[in-house]
């Protein structure tokens, strides 16, 4: 264990310009306690004591402002930035090298003891950005070296290398995209004014009503030389 948190606290260096020593990370880093925590909880949990393992997972809470529920399953080199806010449900699957925002929810939608035992959170792949104040409910699967950007709303399956933004969430980018060698901070959020899909369809709209009405100018301008030729031919 000593040796996964090392090597966490190794990827937070990389991937943080603010950091500037392993120890600030050590000392004032609540995603760091987080995982700490976390990682304490989850071998209680897994080895059968409970109670426990949510009483350490609630002091975690309580320490940092993320709450990770102790049946989670994260992987290698979670870096949760901030994190303040941050809820990880019990059915959550993380993968490797995710980072996370704070005001993030991987969140169920079928509360109830009728749903014990069943999938009701998101499963994450690989190297995944989620960005601050993403909503992402239910047992969704989101692909690796997907980007969520921030306060989207995610309740549906984002496919491999997809950006996905908005409420609800759609896709702005082709999926397999190849991935930029830098790291990208609050999920790749495309800051283009087109890149929002909605924009793009409105103004995809209106190109296509323009275009109507210059065609029915068109035709009203050929039907009026009609008229006045039909006119002509009446008259002589």
């Amino acid at each position: 264990m000593f040796k996964r948190i090392v090597n966490e606290i190794d990827s937070v260096f990389a991937r943080d310009p603010a950091a500037r020593s392993r120890l600030e990370i050590i000392l004032c880093y609540p995603g760091v306690h987080a995982i700490i925590f976390y990682r304490i909880s989850n071998w209680l949990w897994r080895s059968g004591f409970k109670l426990p393992g949510r009483f350490i997972s609630s002091l975690g809470r309580f320490t940092t402002g993320i709450e990770i529920h102790p049946g989670a399953k994260i992987g290698k080199r979670l870096f949760i930035d901030h994190g303040m806010g941050t809820v990880i449900g019990e059915t959550s699957a993380i993968g490797d090298d995710v980072t996370i925002y704070h005001d993030v929810t991987l969140g169920g939608v079928a509360p109830g003891n009728d749903v014990k035992g069943s999938l009701r959170h998101p499963q994450i792949g690989n190297n995944v950005i989620i960005g601050s104040g993403a909503q992402l409910l239910g047992p969704i699967k989101v692909g690796n070296n997907a980007r969520i950007g921030s306060n989207a709303v995610v309740v549906k399956d984002v496919e491999v290398g997809s950006t996905v933004v908005g409420i609800p969430a759609r896709a702005v980018s082709e999926k397999n995209m190849p991935q930029d060698k830098h790291f990208d901070a609050y999920g790749g959020t495309p800051q283009a004014e087109d890149a929002d899909p909605v924009i793009a369809m409105l103004d995809k709209l209106q190109n296509d009503i323009a275009n109507l009405k210059m065609r029915v100018n068109e035709l009203e301008s050929e039907n009026s030389e009609l008229i006045n030729s039909a006119k002509k031919w009446e008259a002589q």
